[in-house]
Order: structure tokens, then C-alpha cells, then sequence
């Protein structure tokens, strides 16, 4: 999968852009000196110059038009770019009789170095601008009153406008970093909660062994199969209580949810049907020798395809999935993938209604268990998630007695 992103355990989340808060079509910087361009080409046609004279010149048209290429490097370069608009413009007014005015030119590279550059920078930058542009314009004489006012009064309006929208776009930041941090910490209460669901069943299987065990004292092989359950039990329900433990967090907010039977891998074919019935297609495979898993990993695998095909469902539009399950000597492996053209949601913002934000939970719930989440467009389209979660000789063992006792 090219351009996919490995999380594992200790992946942070990525920092947000600035051109974040921007509008689409303002991200495509040759729209935006294409139309800038137009602008100030239209001006120099229809608008008469300082001295009444309305005479349009090749030069004229070249000089005005070239000031607005270096537009194109204003995300990379935006000083520069903005040192040479200035120069350009410059030139052009000295060259050619130009009206006096703050062309757009001027004031989408002014814009770009006050929304990307400190204040002491955009300062000087503001100073620099209104001095050239006076300058230049009445050819190094004093200029009009009218000029005079125009110019610093454009600037501080377009300065000021970067400005209130770099305050507006931190607010904007700050407040998506606590939602987003209110969902992990709500889907690590989720997990804590399965996870201790998953441990209450292990300590009632564990009581009624032993008193199974005790009701049949005389029978030997009968005591001995209930205590190998038992002792099966034990271990697992201590190892996720101890899972329980790294997940849960001090937070004493009070959890509504009721408790439910928690899924695993056997409930993949019920999951995969409910996908169908909701108009996406869905194949469904597994591979390797199949085995009984650890509550939680089967939990952890039911609950990534849960989420991938509801993604998929909400974000590929007419689309195909598979999910593919596969057992491995040492790990399990669950791999979601479609064929839409949909693109799913970056980790931060919503991805389902009620699972709070999609790869933020998948990202945790893998990273519980020391594995590694994968998600990412496919080569020839689509998109695909996929989850390694290792699986060590012990646990496979455990989980193989505990399902044979859960049978009996």
C-alpha cells in the first residue's frame, strides 16, 4: 500500500497545517497568481495612470503580468516572494505609467508572509511594503494625500485580517486537540470496560470450576479437568487484568453503557452479513490453521473490521470489501480493503457515530497489544486498513484449554 502510515504504540498525533483553515480553491497557488494577475492586468488596461494618460503597452502588460509569478513560491518562500513582487512592481511603475493603487498582487503576498511569519517579520514586512509602494508610485516625489492614506490604510487591513484569521485558526487547533483527546480518552473506557466484561467471565468460569471441582471430589479425572480450566483461567484473567490496568486512566466520569457479551473472530460472519444487508458488498476469508484466540485479541480483531467496514460504508461510495483474517504461527493478522473512491478521515477528526474517532480507537486498541496498525490508499485504488497483533506460544495454549473447558 503505498503512502500508508505504520502506528504503533508510541505514534503521537500529527501537528496541524496552517493552510488548514484556508478555503480549497486558495490552496492552489497557481489559481490564486493566475487570478491575482487578471486582477491587476484589468487595472492597468481600464484605469488611467498618474498623470491622465491611459496608454496600454506591451511592456506595460509583460511587466505587470511577470510581477505576479513569484506567487507561485508564496507558501514556501513568502518573504522572498514578497520581496520580489515589490521589486517587480517597482520596476513596472517606473517603467510604465501605472494607476496608483495596492494591487491584488501586493496583497496576496503581504497576506501570505502575515498568516506564515512571526509578527516582527510581518512588521517589517508592512513598513517595507508602504514605503516601496509610495515610492515607487509617484516616481520618488511626495505622493497625493490620497496615496498616502490608501496604502498604509490597505496594508494594516490586510495584515490585520491575517492576523484575526491565525487567531481564529489556534482557537480552531486547540479545540479539534481537546475533542480529539476526549475521544481517546472515552474509547480507553470503552476498552477498559470490554476488557473487564472479558475478566468478569474468566472469574465466573474460575468459580463455577472450583465448585464443580468440589461437587465432584470422588470422580479424579472430572477435579482434573476443572482445575486445568481453572488454573487457564487464572492466568488469562490475571494477564488483561493487568491490561486493564495500563488502559485505565484516573477519571472518575460515570459509564452509562450497559454490559454486553463482547464479540470475537466467530462473530466476523455475522459482522460481514450485516455489511451486505447494509448495501455494501463484503467477501470474507480466512487463512492459516485456525485456533482459539485470547478474548481480547479476538475482540480487538472483531472490533477493527467493525470499524473499517462502517468507514468504508460511510466513505467509499459504491464500492467492494473483503476482510481477510489470517492466523499466523505467532501472530493474527485482519485486513479491511475496498475499491471506492472515497477518502476516510484523518486521525482527529469523526469517523463513526457511536465509536467515537475511528483510527484513533484502532490506534489504541492495537497499540494495547504491542502490535502495529497500517492504513492507507491502495495502488490501484481504494483504501485499506490493516492490523498485526502478535500472539505468543503461552497465550495461543491458554486460550486453546479455556475454549476446550468453555465447551464442556
Amino acid at each position: 500500500m503505498p503512502r500508508s502510515r505504520h502506528i504503533g504504540p508510541g505514534d503521537a498525533r500529527e501537528p496541524l497545517h496552517l493552510d488548514s483553515a484556508e478555503p480549497p480553491w486558495t490552496r492552489n497557488d497557481a489559481l490564486v497568481t493566475g487570478g491575482a494577475c487578471a486582477m491587476n492586468l484589468l487595472s492597468y488596461v481600464f484605469f488611467n495612470a498618474p498623470d491622465g494618460q491611459h496608454d496600454v503597452s506591451v511592456a506595460g502588460f509583460l511587466l505587470v503580468a511577470l510581477a505576479a509569478m513569484p506567487l507561485l513560491a508564496r507558501r514556501s518562500h513568502p518573504v522572498a516572494a514578497l520581496a520580489a513582487v515589490l521589486a517587480l512592481d517597482a520596476t513596472a511603475a517606473l517603467t510604465v505609467p501605472l494607476p496608483s493603487h495596492f494591487g491584488a498582487v501586493l496583497v496576496v503576498a503581504l497576506y501570505s508572509v502575515a498568516r506564515a511569519c512571526t509578527g516582527r517579520v510581518t512588521a517589517v514586512a508592512a513598513i517595507a511594503t508602504v514605503a516601496l509602494t509610495l515610492l515607487s508610485q509617484s516616481n520618488g516625489r511626495i505622493p497625493p494625500w490620497r496615496d498616502a492614506i490608501t496604502s498604509p490604510l490597505t496594508t494594516l487591513i490586510v495584515v490585520g485580517t491575517a492576523m484575526v484569521i491565525n487567531r481564529w485558526q489556534q482557537e480552531v487547533a486547540a479545540n479539534r486537540r481537546l475533542l480529539a483527546d476526549r475521544a481517546v480518552a472515552d474509547e480507553r473506557r470503552r476498552i477498559a470496560r470490554e476488557l473487564h466484561d472479558i475478566v468478569a467471565h474468566h472469574i465466573t468460569t474460575m468459580q463455577l470450576m472450583a465448585g464443580g471441582a468440589r461437587a465432584n471430589i470422588a470422580e479424579p479425572e472430572v477435579v482434573r479437568d476443572a482445575l486445568v480450566t481453572l488454573e487457564a483461567s487464572g492466568r488469562l484473567a490475571l494477564r488483561e487484568m493487568r491490561q486493564l490496568l495500563d488502559v485505565l486512566r484516573a477519571g472518575d466520569e460515570p459509564e452509562a453503557a450497559p454490559s454486553l457479551p463482547q464479540p470475537g473472530v466467530d462473530d466476523l460472519d455475522r459482522l460481514v452479513a450485516e455489511s451486505r444487508l447494509a448495501g455494501l458488498p463484503t467477501e470474507f476469508s480466512v487463512h492459516g490453521p485456525q485456533r482459539p484466540l485470547p478474548p481480547t485479541v479476538g475482540l480487538t480483531v472483531f472490533r477493527i473490521a467493525q470499524e473499517a467496514l462502517t468507514n468504508t460504508r460511510k466513505y467509499a461510495g459504491a464500492a467492494r470489501a473483503s476482510v481477510q483474517l489470517t492466523y499466523h504461527q505467532e501472530q493474527v493478522t485482519i485486513e479491511v480493503r475496498d475499491d471506492g473512491g472515497g477518502t476516510p478521515p484523518q486521525e482527529g477528526t469523526p469517523a463513526v457515530g457511536s465509536g467515537g474517532y475511528g483510527l484513533i480507537g484502532m490506534r489504541e486498541r492495537v497499540a494495547l497489544h504491542g502490535g502495529t496498525l497500517t492504513v492507507g490508499p491502495q495502488a490501484d485504488g481504494g483504501f485499506a486498513v490493516a492490523a498485526d497483533l502478535p500472539l505468543t506460544t503461552a497465550e495461543a495454549a491458554e486460550a486453546a484449554v479455556q475454549h476446550e473447558g468453555a465447551r464442556r
